[in-house]
């Protein structure tokens, strides 16, 4: 049984090395490049299952690639996992803003490493995640989300979502006045046995109205408590 192709982009020889041993060793098809501008070259002619992705790239650095890649069609659905040595808030939320799906400061313990890939690569395997089964339309309103075609159109124009916040739109419009928890989003569109944490809700939620543009308010914040989708009135 194929295992998935997994690209590797870091400046650092010993931890490219380290990364490819012991992936390959579980069995994935490894690809290592060393700079942004190499992965962005690499992606043209071989689309990987998932990118491991470093911050701090010469060239083009690491958020400008997943800036690149998340925003355009042919690549936004490839789930990246961010490494970085930074461990501040303001570099892994802007990480997620930009469309990353998950993160990984280094040093990094490759036991922890593997269970992040193997949960990202789970629930993002063929880009629609088992629990939003239902309706494949759904309408509100000037918003239509589309299953069929994996696409959001608002005033009949296509909306360009991530895998990540197409997911989360269709859930909340699919329990319109249902309030759901951080927690609950996690469980239900990440899976419980993501390593995602509450804050990138809030970042995802944060990026989706902006994308939602006329159509934001549809999401409504419940304070202290969590999101719901407005109800028809």
């Amino acid at each position: 049984m194929s295992k998935e192709k997994i690209l590797v982009v870091d400046d650092e020889k010993d931890i490219v090395e380290l990364l490819q041993y012991n992936l390959e060793k579980e069995g994935y098809k490894i690809s290592a490049v060393f700079s942004g501008e190499q992965c962005l070259e690499n992606v043209k002619t071989e689309l990987p299952n998932l990118i491991l992705l470093d911050l701090m790239l010469p060239e083009i650095d690491g958020l400008d690639v997943c800036k690149f890649l998340k925003s355009n069609p042919q690549t936004s659905h490839i789930p990246i996992i961010m490494l970085t040595a930074k461990g501040e808030e303001t570099d892994i939320v802007l990480g997620l803003e930009l469309g990353a799906d998950d993160y990984i400061i280094k040093p990094f313990k490759v036991r922890e490493l593997l269970a992040r890939i193997k949960a990202v690569l789970r629930r993002t395997k063929n880009n629609i995640f088992p629990l939003l089964k239902g309706k494949d339309i759904i309408k509100f309103k000037d918003l239509v989300i589309d299953s069929t075609k994996h696409q959001v159109v608002l005033k009949d124009q296509p909306l360009n979502l991530t895998s990540t916040e197409f997911k989360l739109l269709k859930f909340l419009a699919s329990h319109p006045g249902r309030v759901f928890t951080r927690e609950q989003l996690l469980n239900q569109v990440w899976s419980e046995d993501s390593f995602i944490v509450d804050r990138a809700v809030d970042v995802h939620i944060r990026r989706l109205r902006q994308k939602l543009l006329t159509a934001s308010d549809y999401i409504i914040t419940i304070r202290g408590v969590g999101y719901r989708f407005k109800e028809e009135v």
